[in-house]
């Protein structure tokens, strides 16, 4: 019979907007082994950071790892190079979604609905979008360093670059984990934290309004610089339904800060992501 093994204590949902990239536990395997999980579900979150109202998306779920290091996990991919058990480090590509006038953009999942939160006659603010330039998918590299201060609490960090519609958008993200534990026979909860610092040329990127978009959009113009763009706090759900079927949920909420706090794209500063998804280990 299968047992449930360490990837599944950092199983990442595939689409969750621009949320962080994470990397799932080292899992020592036989040569020409692999460990995979896939599955599907739903995901609720705001249309765009800082966005007020909310979009329900078919959610793909995805994680592989083999034993030579390498790994997908969720919009994420990398390779574990470290052979000390307390320290992990390694490339890593990141994938970071589009956003269109509509501010969900084109992202895997091919089914949303709109939630707004208001009242359409109080939604003035909801087309902050409208007239802005659209920003395109981008791969983003980098390099992530992970370190165990016990076997359950890990310290996180990566750092990516390539953001943006002029690629030079860049971020660091720092976290901790306290990775899963047992509340009962077949349940076990894992929790995070973490803040993520960006570049000035992300910020604009993502928060910032050009003379030329001041004028499409109405939004008064706005030219963020660099810092800490988001903190953040977490919580997955995983209930083994047998030894190979998972469902995994994740609640998540984030709280924008500093310049990207006061743009004036941001309708809401601090909003919640819930995701829950069935998954098979094969």
């Amino acid at each position: 019979m299968k047992q449930l093994s360490a990837p599944v204590t950092a199983l990442v949902l595939a689409v969750a907007g621009s949320a962080s990239a994470q990397t799932p536990t080292t899992n020592p395997m036989p040569d020409g082994s692999r460990d995979m999980y896939a599955g599907l579900g739903a995901v609720s979150r705001p249309r765009y950071e800082g966005g007020d109202s909310r979009v329900l998306r078919a959610l793909p779920v995805l994680q592989v790892q083999w034993s030579n290091g390498v790994f997908i996990s969720g919009m994420s991919a990398g390779m574990h190079l470290s052979d000390r058990p307390t320290v992990e480090y390694g490339p890593l590509l990141s994938v970071h979604p589009d956003r269109d006038e509509a501010g969900a953009g084109n992202e895997i999942g091919a089914t949303a609905w709109t939630f707004p939160s208001v009242m359409p006659a109080q939604r003035a603010g909801s087309a902050r979008l409208t007239g802005m330039r659209d920003i395109g998918t981008r791969v983003e590299g980098g390099a992530f360093l992970n370190y165990y201060l016990t076997p359950e609490w890990r310290l996180t960090s990566s750092v990516l670059a390539g953001a943006g519609n002029d690629r030079n958008g860049a971020r660091m993200e720092l976290g901790v984990q306290r990775l899963a534990f047992q509340l009962a026979p077949h349940h076990a909860v894992s929790l995070n934290a973490g803040v993520t610092l960006v570049n000035s040329a992300y910020n604009r990127a993502y928060f910032g309004v050009s003379d030329s978009e001041a004028v499409s959009s109405g939004n008064p113009a706005y030219r963020p610089g660099g810092g800490v763009k988001d903190v953040r706090v977490g919580a997955r759900w995983n209930w083994a339904l047998s030894p190979s079927w998972l469902l995994t949920t994740q609640v998540q909420a984030i709280r924008l800060t500093d310049d990207a706090r006061h743009s004036p794209l941001v309708e809401r500063s601090t909003n919640v992501s819930v995701s829950t998804a069935f998954a098979y280990r094969f």
